[in-house]
């Protein structure tokens, strides 16, 4: 029986919906599965047959860290997803990556720690002429520390760049498109390289609401289909990914957030690939599905390390 750690944090520790479902699923598939703390120091890693992420939702305060860790689980065992596309993924400059050979995705400017924030600002706002927009940390999770600002409220936002700037951390800038509030977001899940299934999330941040400083804040989670353009942009995102960062097999997982754009497409607003929510709630045999992929990437390892290099 294979043996598989599932990734998480003490600060996940009862706001993981997926980890019980998933629990059960991997036993059904003939995994033997557990939860562990990725910061826990009694665990050997080397044990298990594979190390899949899930709610490490604490590693965007401790990236040098957490990112050290996978590296250390990355030589003992199989890390999901593979190293090389959680080291970029866990800073969204890769939506730059992605605009640069064609993605779609929302307009972001991005600001670094050097630049004066009123003057970032200025220039974002003279490009975009945005009645709202949104300032973030590229490096975050569950909206942390992400707000939404109309035009008239420069100086407070100037000020909320400022302290990130100050804090060594990059910031994205992007319009607020307005078809969120009507229309929320699009996740569509894939397991495998094989499309699962869609939830719609409600808008997240709401007119006049302060930066949140929780890791896992989501709410209004409901079944939807996605849409022939969504499933299209989707599969092109997931080649781009694959030629970027030179995969040889499909990705175990990816959870891709579209918007309605302003031209009524879908756009990228986050490509979740490191500790993403898999909504299995929301679409009855999901956690079978991925725990069939977990299986199957398991014991293809186990048949290419018996066999060798070619």
């Amino acid at each position: 029986m294979k043996t598989l750690a599932l990734v998480t944090a003490v600060a996940a520790t009862g706001h993981d919906d997926d980890l019980v479902p998933l629990l059960d699923a991997c036993a059904d598939a003939g995994l033997h599965a557990r939860a562990v703390a990725w910061d826990d120091p009694t665990v050997n890693w080397g044990r298990f047959d594979g190390a899949l992420l899930r709610s490490p939702w604490d590693y965007t305060e401790r990236l040098p860290e957490f990112l050290a860790w996978c590296e250390h689980v990355d030589r003992v065992t199989r890390l999901l997803n593979p190293l090389n596309v959680v080291r970029w993924n866990t800073d969204k400059h890769y939506l730059a990556d992605l605009a640069t050979v064609g993605i779609s995705t929302v307009p972001t400017c991005f600001v670094e720690p050097d630049a004066e924030p009123m003057e970032a600002l200025g220039t974002f706002l003279d490009e975009f002429n945005a009645a709202e927009f949104v300032v973030k940390p590229t490096v975050s999770a569950g909206a942390r520390d992400t707000q939404r600002y109309f035009r008239d409220q420069q100086f407070v936002a100037g000020n909320h760049i400022g302290r990130l700037l100050e804090q060594e951390r990059s910031v994205m800038l992007q319009p607020y498109l307005a078809s969120v509030d009507q229309d929320g977001e699009t996740a569509l899940l894939y397991f495998g390289g094989r499309f699962s299934h869609a939830a719609r999330k409600s808008a997240q941040l709401a007119p006049g609401e302060g930066a949140r400083q929780a890791p896992m804040a989501l709410g209004g989670i409901v079944a939807t289909t996605a849409t022939p353009a969504e499933q299209a942009l989707a599969e092109r995102i997931l080649t781009a990914t694959a030629r970027l960062r030179q995969l040889e097999a499909p990705l175990a997982y990816a959870r891709i957030d579209l918007l309605t754009g302003a031209d009524g497409q879908p756009c990228l607003l986050e490509l979740e690939l490191t500790e993403p929510s898999l909504f299995f709630a929301q679409a009855p045999g999901s956690a079978a599905r991925f725990a069939a992929v977990l299986a199957e990437q398991l014991t293809d390892a186990t048949v290419r390390a018996r066999m060798g290099p070619a």
